[in-house]
């Protein structure tokens, strides 16, 4: 009751600051008296909305945020994202890197994430490279499944790595392999 009276009072606002609406909203930008400074620390733990792409969007290209993305049209492209949620009427056609990705549409390519959720309605055809997965009874998956620790950073060196034994054996490990199959 004390407080709310206090806040009803236009005399001390007035005389802290000359715009007392507009105050919060400079806050981003600049701080200039000790309210706008605790206005500013709580700002950034408001996350801003996801981005969507609706059904009736077709997008060829890679797409890249550091925010969340909810996908329901159809993208023919990388994805890079926070958090990707691929809608039930959504379809991917490339490789998707998100700390969070929960899939209930279709993505044919690789899933890369820190989480990965497949839901009953997902359909993925690709390789999962994950730390944690939960995958629905309903999901449809074809591909191979791989643990790691590091999925998102992990991932790339490692591929660089079985890529260039298999062009040149400077590797002692890729040399034995041939020679028991073949023998």
């Amino acid at each position: 009751m004390f407080s709310k009276s206090k806040i009803n009072e236009p005399g001390p606002k007035a005389d802290e600051s000359s715009a007392p609406i507009p105050a919060p909203q400079d806050s981003l930008t600049s701080s200039s008296s000790s309210k706008s400074t605790e206005f500013k620390s709580s700002a950034p733990k408001a996350k801003p909305a996801a981005s969507v792409l609706s059904s009736d969007l077709h997008i060829t290209g890679n797409l890249k945020t550091t925010g969340d993305i909810n996908v329901e049209g159809t993208v023919e492209g990388d994805i890079r994202a926070h958090l990707l949620t691929v809608g039930e009427s959504a379809t991917i056609k490339g490789e998707v890197i998100a700390d969070d990705v929960v899939v209930n549409g279709r993505v044919v390519g690789r899933v890369r994430g820190l989480k990965v959720r497949l839901t009953a309605t997902a359909r993925v055809e690709g390789d999962i490279i994950h730390k944690t997965i939960a995958i629905e009874s309903g999901a449809h998956f074809e591909g191979s499944v791989q643990r790691q620790d590091d999925p998102l950073n992990g991932g790339k060196a490692k591929q660089a790595a079985e890529t260039a034994p298999s062009s040149s054996s400077a590797s002692p490990a890729a040399t034995p392999a041939p020679a028991a199959s073949n023998g």
